[in-house]
């Protein structure tokens, strides 16, 4: 071998030189999350490393800092273009922030995240069910897409987020008949909220077997004699959506519900009732 070539394989006398203590950098120490103030965590939100976004995202929902909108959506849109087939992990973080923070910003950003997909695949799922909670206003375009996308959890959301027209109408009718059952009950919901009769059956049956406060608000929008019955059921029955019922049945602008709902207010008892717990209380010392 001539002098001064390098052997490649002769690596085992070759050292690596030490840096000298001086020369090493030691990361500046972070300020934990829960101790930054609210102006620096909106301000660290947009930039942040993906290690950091989560936890950024999260303690800003907590915080319920309405500021931080622009920041969140800021970092949803950096991360524009991924997570086709995984979910992206810091757009989840930053979108059920939006979701907790909530308001008219928040949900215009989500919806500004769908209409322009920023979001997709599995993160997508996340953006609708995020829009449903905080009542996004979505173009009919981008509705008819949502409505028909291959995810049944996104196509649920969808109906939660549908509005009366024409268009939109035929395709909940097609819900209604949807193999994913969760499908079929928020589109029959949504019918019924419209005043859609193809509603009916499923809610009946929902309110037979099934009653929550969005069964028993649907169900006052689309009311008949059997609706009427079932509400007045739930109504005396006690039961922590009982209450919902009964005004469910007073603000239906239906004969029988008004009937109904004038019945059991007359069965319940009066807060100013006196309560008699014994005809003849014992006297002190008598036997």
């Amino acid at each position: 071998m001539a002098d001064g070539q390098l052997d490649l394989f002769a690596d085992v006398e070759i050292g690596v030189e030490d840096l000298p203590r001086s020369a090493e950098r030691s990361p500046p120490a972070a300020i934990p999350v829960g101790l930054m103030t609210d102006l620096g965590l909106i301000a660290a939100i947009p930039e942040s490393s993906l290690d950091e976004a989560c936890n950024l995202s999260a303690e800003a929902g907590r915080r319920r800092l309405a500021t931080a909108v622009p920041g969140l959506a800021a970092l949803c849109r950096r991360l524009a273009g991924f997570g086709a087939h995984r979910q992206v992990p810091e757009q989840a973080a930053a979108i059920e922030a939006l979701a907790m923070i909530g308001g008219l910003e928040a949900a215009h950003a989500v919806s500004e995240m769908i209409e322009r997909s920023v979001v997709q695949g599995p993160t997508l799922q996340v953006a609708a069910t995020a829009a449903a909670r905080l009542g996004a206003s979505l173009s009919p375009a981008t509705l008819r897409r949502l409505l028909t996308d291959d995810e049944p959890a996104v196509r649920a959301d969808a109906c939660r987020c549908a509005r009366p027209l024409p268009e939109l109408i035929l395709i909940l009718i097609d819900l209604v008949g949807d193999l994913d059952r969760r499908v079929a009950r928020s589109a029959a919901l949504a019918l019924a909220r419209m005043g859609r009769a193809e509603a009916l059956p499923i809610v009946k049956d929902l309110l037979r077997n099934a009653p929550s406060e969005e069964v028993i608000g649907a169900a006052a929008s689309l009311i008949d004699d059997d609706c009427a019955v079932l509400l007045g059921r739930i109504a005396r029955s006690g039961s922590a959506v009982s209450e919902a019922a009964l005004l469910g049945l007073e603000d239906a602008d239906h004969p029988r519900a008004a009937a109904i709902a004038d019945a059991v207010r007359r069965l319940r008892p009066q807060a100013s009732d006196p309560v008699v717990e014994n005809d003849h209380p014992r006297q002190s010392g008598s036997r």
